[in-house]
Protein backbone atom coordinates (compact mmCIF):
# COMPACT_ATOMS: atom_id res chain seq x y z
CA UNK A 1 0.00 0.00 0.00
CA UNK A 2 1.15 3.46 -0.56
CA UNK A 3 0.86 6.02 2.12
CA UNK A 4 0.95 9.77 2.02
CA UNK A 5 2.03 11.50 5.27
CA UNK A 6 0.67 14.51 5.72
CA UNK A 7 2.76 16.51 7.63
CA UNK A 8 1.78 15.82 11.64
CA UNK A 9 2.20 12.34 10.83
CA UNK A 10 5.53 13.09 9.51
CA UNK A 11 6.38 14.72 12.79
CA UNK A 12 4.33 12.63 14.96
CA UNK A 13 6.21 9.52 13.60
CA UNK A 14 9.69 10.38 14.37
CA UNK A 15 9.47 13.35 17.46
CA UNK A 16 6.07 12.03 19.40
CA UNK A 17 4.91 8.19 17.97
CA UNK A 18 2.45 8.34 20.88
CA UNK A 19 0.65 10.50 19.19
CA UNK A 20 -0.45 8.23 16.28
CA UNK A 21 -3.20 6.02 16.14
CA UNK A 22 -2.57 2.12 16.55
CA UNK A 23 -3.16 1.34 12.73
CA UNK A 24 -0.97 4.60 11.54
CA UNK A 25 1.89 3.02 13.63
CA UNK A 26 1.10 -0.67 12.00
CA UNK A 27 1.03 0.62 8.75
CA UNK A 28 3.79 3.12 8.94
CA UNK A 29 5.96 -0.06 10.39
CA UNK A 30 5.06 -2.29 7.63
CA UNK A 31 7.97 -2.94 5.21
CA UNK A 32 5.89 -3.55 2.46
CA UNK A 33 3.93 0.03 2.94
CA UNK A 34 5.77 2.80 0.42
CA UNK A 35 5.68 6.14 2.64
CA UNK A 36 5.70 9.07 0.51
CA UNK A 37 6.00 12.59 1.60
CA UNK A 38 4.77 15.95 -0.80
CA UNK A 39 7.28 18.61 -1.51
CA UNK A 40 4.53 20.83 0.04
CA UNK A 41 5.05 18.96 3.43
CA UNK A 42 8.86 19.54 3.21
CA UNK A 43 8.02 23.57 2.48
CA UNK A 44 5.01 23.65 5.35
CA UNK A 45 7.50 22.65 7.69
CA UNK A 46 10.54 24.82 7.19
CA UNK A 47 7.82 28.25 7.03
CA UNK A 48 6.04 26.65 10.71
CA UNK A 49 9.65 26.69 11.99
CA UNK A 50 10.61 30.35 11.08
CA UNK A 51 7.35 31.25 12.18
CA UNK A 52 8.47 29.66 15.52
CA UNK A 53 4.97 27.96 15.19
CA UNK A 54 6.57 24.58 15.28
CA UNK A 55 9.83 23.03 16.65
CA UNK A 56 11.73 20.00 16.07
CA UNK A 57 13.97 17.59 17.88
CA UNK A 58 17.25 19.08 16.11
CA UNK A 59 18.03 21.82 13.48
CA UNK A 60 15.56 21.21 10.40
CA UNK A 61 17.84 20.46 7.33
CA UNK A 62 19.69 17.38 10.11
CA UNK A 63 16.08 15.88 11.21
CA UNK A 64 14.50 16.32 7.46
CA UNK A 65 17.48 13.97 6.13
CA UNK A 66 17.27 12.02 9.36
CA UNK A 67 12.99 11.39 8.96
CA UNK A 68 13.25 10.85 4.85
CA UNK A 69 15.99 7.82 5.70
CA UNK A 70 14.34 6.43 8.74
CA UNK A 71 11.07 6.30 7.55
CA UNK A 72 12.38 5.36 3.94
CA UNK A 73 10.14 8.20 2.23
CA UNK A 74 10.03 9.14 -0.97
CA UNK A 75 9.48 12.56 -1.80
CA UNK A 76 6.11 13.67 -4.35
CA UNK A 77 6.87 16.75 -6.06
CA UNK A 78 4.89 19.93 -6.97
CA UNK A 79 3.88 18.96 -10.72
CA UNK A 80 1.53 21.05 -13.02
CA UNK A 81 -0.38 18.04 -12.58
CA UNK A 82 -1.45 18.04 -9.24
CA UNK A 83 -1.24 22.05 -9.05
CA UNK A 84 -4.38 21.31 -11.73
CA UNK A 85 -6.15 18.93 -9.91
CA UNK A 86 -5.99 20.91 -6.60
CA UNK A 87 -7.54 24.03 -8.75
CA UNK A 88 -10.03 22.27 -9.17
CA UNK A 89 -11.32 20.91 -5.77
CA UNK A 90 -14.42 22.14 -3.98
CA UNK A 91 -13.39 24.61 -0.95
CA UNK A 92 -13.72 22.03 1.41
CA UNK A 93 -10.91 23.56 3.05
CA UNK A 94 -8.77 26.40 2.00
CA UNK A 95 -5.00 25.43 3.32
CA UNK A 96 -2.74 25.25 -0.02
CA UNK A 97 -0.58 22.83 1.49
CA UNK A 98 -3.73 19.88 2.73
CA UNK A 99 -5.12 21.20 -0.74
CA UNK A 100 -2.33 19.76 -2.04
CA UNK A 101 -1.97 16.77 -0.40
CA UNK A 102 -5.65 15.70 -1.68
CA UNK A 103 -5.22 16.73 -5.16
CA UNK A 104 -1.83 14.41 -5.03
CA UNK A 105 -4.01 11.52 -3.51
CA UNK A 106 -6.37 11.89 -5.82
CA UNK A 107 -3.96 11.79 -9.09
CA UNK A 108 -1.72 9.22 -7.15
CA UNK A 109 -4.48 7.12 -5.78
CA UNK A 110 -2.54 6.54 -2.47
CA UNK A 111 -4.38 6.24 1.03
CA UNK A 112 -3.36 10.22 3.12
CA UNK A 113 -2.44 9.52 6.81
CA UNK A 114 -3.68 12.00 8.60
CA UNK A 115 -5.85 12.86 11.99
CA UNK A 116 -7.82 15.60 9.62
CA UNK A 117 -11.18 14.44 9.02
CA UNK A 118 -11.66 17.51 7.00
CA UNK A 119 -9.86 15.18 3.75
CA UNK A 120 -13.00 13.21 4.58
CA UNK A 121 -14.99 15.86 2.36
CA UNK A 122 -12.86 14.80 -0.43
CA UNK A 123 -13.54 11.46 -0.84
CA UNK A 124 -9.45 10.34 -1.09
CA UNK A 125 -8.93 7.10 1.57
CA UNK A 126 -7.53 8.17 4.83
CA UNK A 127 -6.03 6.62 7.11
CA UNK A 128 -5.91 6.90 11.00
Amino acid sequence: MRLLLDSHAVIWAVDDPSRLSAQAVVELQTPANELVMSAATIWEIAIKLGMRKLSLSMPYEDWMSMVISQLRLSVLPITVEYAGAQAALPFHHRDPFDRLLVAQSIVEQVTLVSNDPVFDQYGVTRLW
